[in-house]
Formats: C-alpha cells, sequence, structure tokens
C-alpha cells in the first residue's frame, strides 16, 4: 500500500495537506489495475478537521476496494473560499495523478461529514463554480461522479448551523444575506449535480435533520438521483458509530443504529460508479 502525504497550496498562503491511501497493484493480481476513488472531507464547524471521520473512514473504503484521500483542509481564521479552492486543488492532484495513484478519474465520489459534508457539496454542485472559474479551475472537469454525505450542513436558512457559517464566512461576511445565500446548498442544486447519499439521525441536536430534508427536496426537485437514510436517534457527529470512532472511547457515543450506513454507501458507490 501506499501511504503518502501531500501539500495541498490554498490562497493567501493557506495550505492544506492530501492524506493518500492507495493500494498497490500486484502482477498476480492486475498490474495495470485502476480503482475507484473517495476523497473524504471531516466535518468540525470549518473549525477544525475532526480525526474521527478522517483515517477510520478511509481505511474501511480502503478495505473495500477504494483508493481513498482524506484532505485536511484550511479552517477558521480562513475562510470562504479558501476551502472550496484547496478541494479543488486537491481533485487536481487526483487528476494528474491518477495513473501512479491508481485512480479512474471517472469514477471519484466526495464524502463529507458535518461541515466537511457542506464542503462537499459546495464543490460537487453549482455552488462553487463561478468562484473556482475565477482561480483557474474548470468545475465541469473536476466534479466529483458521485457526493456521499453523512449529517451535513447544508442550508444558511432558518435551520442553519449557524457557527459553521459564521467561521465559514467570518466577522465580514457572516451576516451577509449574499453571501449567506451563496454558500446555502439547497438553493444551488441543479442537473449538474452528481448522485447523492445522504443519512442523517432524526434526533440531531447540532444540525437539524432538516438541512438533510431540504437537500433531498431540492435534489428530487432537480431530478438529481438521491438515496437517504434517516435513522431514529442519535447525536451529532457519530462517524461510523462504532467504539473505534466514538468520542474519546466513550461506550456511550457508541450508536448501533447508524453503523449499516457504511456497508450501504458502499453498494451504492458500486451502483453509481460501476
Amino acid at each position: 500500500m501506499l501511504y503518502f502525504e501531500e501539500p495541498v497550496k490554498g490562497i493567501d498562503h493557506t495550505e492544506a495537506t492530501l492524506f493518500g491511501y492507495v493500494p498497490s497493484n500486484s502482477p498476480e493480481i492486475d498490474v495495470k489495475r485502476t480503482r475507484p476513488t473517495v476523497l473524504i472531507l471531516p466535518g468540525g464547524g470549518y473549525e477544525m478537521t475532526s480525526d474521527r471521520e478522517a483515517e477510520p473512514i478511509a481505511i474501511q473504503y480502503l478495505a473495500a476496494g477504494f483508493n481513498a484521500f482524506v484532505l485536511h483542509y484550511s479552517c477558521s481564521p480562513s475562510t470562504y473560499p479558501t476551502q472550496l479552492l484547496e478541494v479543488a486543488a486537491a481533485m487536481r492532484l487526483l487528476h494528474d495523478n491518477a495513473v501512479e495513484w491508481h485512480v479512474d478519474a471517472d469514477r471519484i465520489a466526495v464524502v463529507g461529514f458535518s461541515a466537511g459534508g457542506h464542503l462537499a457539496a459546495n464543490f460537487a454542485t453549482s455552488a462553487g463554480d463561478d468562484v473556482e472559474r475565477q482561480y483557474g479551475y474548470d468545475p465541469d472537469e473536476l466534479r466529483p461522479a458521485a457526493l456521499l454525505l453523512a449529517y451535513p450542513v447544508v442550508t444558511a436558512g432558518e435551520f442553519a448551523h449557524r457557527g459553521s457559517f459564521d467561521a465559514l464566512l467570518g466577522d465580514k461576511n457572516k451576516n451577509d444575506s449574499s453571501a449567506l445565500d451563496a454558500v446555502s446548498i439547497e438553493k444551488h442544486i441543479d442537473a449538474k449535480t452528481p448522485p447523492v447519499f445522504v443519512w442523517h439521525t432524526v434526533t440531531d441536536d447540532t444540525v437539524p435533520v432538516e438541512n438533510t430534508l431540504q437537500l433531498i427536496a431540492a435534489c428530487h426537485a432537480a431530478d438529481v438521483p438521491v438515496e437517504a437514510h434517516l435513522y431514529p436517534h442519535g447525536g451529532h457527529g457519530l462517524s461510523l458509530g462504532t467504539i473505534e470512532t466514538a468520542w474519546q472511547g466513550n461506550p456511550e457515543a457508541v450508536e448501533p443504529c447508524v453503523q449499516s450506513w457504511f456497508s450501504l454507501s458502499i453498494d451504492w458507490l458500486h451502483r453509481t460508479l460501476d
């Protein structure tokens, strides 16, 4: 297996880090084989990137036959569009190094958790297209083939996780209605949006489930394929829902009812990407 860290240059002298987990090709199997790939964006309210939603997720996808990459993007005090452009730069790296990293560039999914889900959707939908073009990226060339979201921050409206948008936009723009509209994902889902897989708990007390409900409604209105799983209970930031990803290893943070999401996502990814 190849494991490496790759710097990702942003704007305003910021730098993110891309962590790669790439299975080695073997002449016993297929020396030229390329694989479907996931680019994972951890959550953290745009104030940090959660380790519980990073390497443990990558390892699971690696075991399922995917190349896995984790982007630890810039957080506050860095503000929009720094994070979006770092995702674009990371995606360009995947395309530019597709042969070396065994990436099938036509089968890349972006996976985002919480605020990382917002960032993933900002990149995959048309919400960030104009900004990406301003900085020399072609959003249509880099757009992923699939979008997978876990308890995502979606709306900047009534059900917003206000802390994420305050950190993303900074003091200058956090109350600017046009800036908020520009990053309110449900307003930017259109025919360019790739198929979506999303899951959430109904009892999430940090990012209300209405974020996902609005996402589903917007996808349905735009004829974007969407598979959604709503679980009856559980808090926010559950990751895999297992003891391995429980907050500080607390057994009370394990949530068995959500643990099915990962196997469901693998089935969905194979149906969507293959």
